[in-house]
Formats: C-alpha cells, structure tokens, sequence
C-alpha cells in the first residue's frame, strides 16, 4: 500500500462502467473499473489510444456519469445530486487541462485565467498575475492566444485551471501537441506548482516517460484497469 493511501480520498470510483451507444453499437469504454484518487499525490494514467484515459479522467471530474458504479467526488456522491450541484462540485474542486489550451481567442492571457477564477468564485492568494509569474509569463500578461506560443498556451493554460483553486488538476495529455522540450518544461512546471500548492494531479498519457513522473501510475487496457503500481520517489 502507497504512502498516500491513509490520506482522505478525493475522487473514488466504484465498479465503474461506461458503455457508449446501445445493443449492436455499444462501446464500452471502461469496465468495472475502482480505484481512488488521494490528497496531494501525483497520479500518471497510462495507456495506448483508445484505451479509456480520457473518458476516465470525464468520469473522474464528474463530466460523464457512469453507465453502472459509482462515482465520489469529494465526499459527494455524484449520481445523488443534480446537475447544477454537479457543476458546483465540480468548479471549487476540480481543474482540467486539455491537449490544446483551448484559451478564449479574443482575451488576453490574463483575461483567461482572470475569467476562470471568477466563474468558479474563487477568492484565493493566488491571483492570475500571480499564477501567470509562476508560469513565467509575468510579460506576457498582454498578450493573446494568437500571440503566444504552443508552450506558453498552455502554461496559460494550466495557470487557468489553477485559477479555481482546484483539489483535483486532471491533465489529458497536456503534452501531446508540444515538441519534447517544450513537452518537458511545462511538465516541469506543473510538478512544480503540485509541490507549491498540494493538489492532486492525474495525467493521462500514452507516454511512459511522462508516467513514470509520478508517484502511482495506473495502466488502462480496453477500458479495464490492469494495474495500479506505486512507484520508488527516491
């Protein structure tokens, strides 16, 4: 067992599975799949394409419901609570960030981030000039998506996501449009805001390298989760 695995779980699934379509059509993309998300750890979730990660990471956040089991998001039973107290649940406490940064085109870097904390009414120490410093685009504040680079978007990108105050960050392959430098460097950064701010971080990706920057990687094979293994932090 972990050493994370006394600490209060976050987000925990239940038997969990998710079937797309009906009879003939039906796709399942997760079977019965348990598992629990822990204060604080760095989690890497591995598997090839199409494997589940993604639909996981929807179930994990409360974006999808699962077809059967059950899904806990801090404490809170999603299947009992409706969809507006479904998205509350969601925005003080979980961050996402996507493949692409996804930023709102006609707002400035700080204007994207300013936005998100704003929406998810958080009121925390860390403003967006403060979180985009902590990226290092303390000069680039001005600046619009079209002006940025793919690296610094997506550093916007994650300082957004920070900008809830979130418990939970889930990353879907938050390298996978980068060049492995850039790749590398914003891998860098998101370890290093963990550290600061203590969140739980889940990162999906097919690449073992990047998995293997966690303290657990779980590896997803047709939707089945076929192993859960703590790893040496040494």
């Amino acid at each position: 067992m972990s050493a994370t695995a006394t600490k209060a779980a976050l987000a925990v699934c239940q038997s969990v599975t998710v079937v797309h379509g009906r009879g003939e059509n039906a796709l399942t993309a997760l079977s019965d799949v348990d598992l629990a998300i822990v204060a604080g750890e760095r989690v890497g979730l591995w598997g090839r394409s199409g494997s589940g990660k993604t639909t996981l990471l929807h179930v994990l956040g409360g974006l999808t419901p699962p077809t059967r089991g059950q899904v806990t998001l801090c404490s809170e039973p999603l299947a009992s609570l409706d969809a507006a107290a479904r998205g509350q649940v969601r925005a003080y406490a979980v961050g996402y960030v996507f493949q692409a940064a996804i930023l709102l085109p006609s707002f400035t870097a700080f204007e994207n981030v300013a936005i998100a904390g704003h929406v998810s009414g958080s009121s925390g120490e860390l403003g967006p000039a403060e979180l985009l410093a902590l990226a290092g685009l303390s000069a680039k504040l001005d600046a619009l998506p079209g002006e940025l680079s793919g690296g610094e978007a997506q550093r916007v990108a994650i300082a957004r996501a920070l900008a809830q105050e979130p418990k939970l960050l889930l990353c879907d392959e938050p390298t996978g449009q980068l060049d492995s430098d850039t790749g590398g460097r914003v891998l860098d950064l998101i370890a290093a805001l963990h550290e600061r701010l203590d969140f739980a971080l889940v990162i999906a990706t097919h690449d073992p390298d990047v998995a293997a920057r966690s303290d657990r990687v779980l590896t997803l094979e047709d939707g089945r989760l076929v192993s859960d293994q703590a790893l040496d932090s040494a």
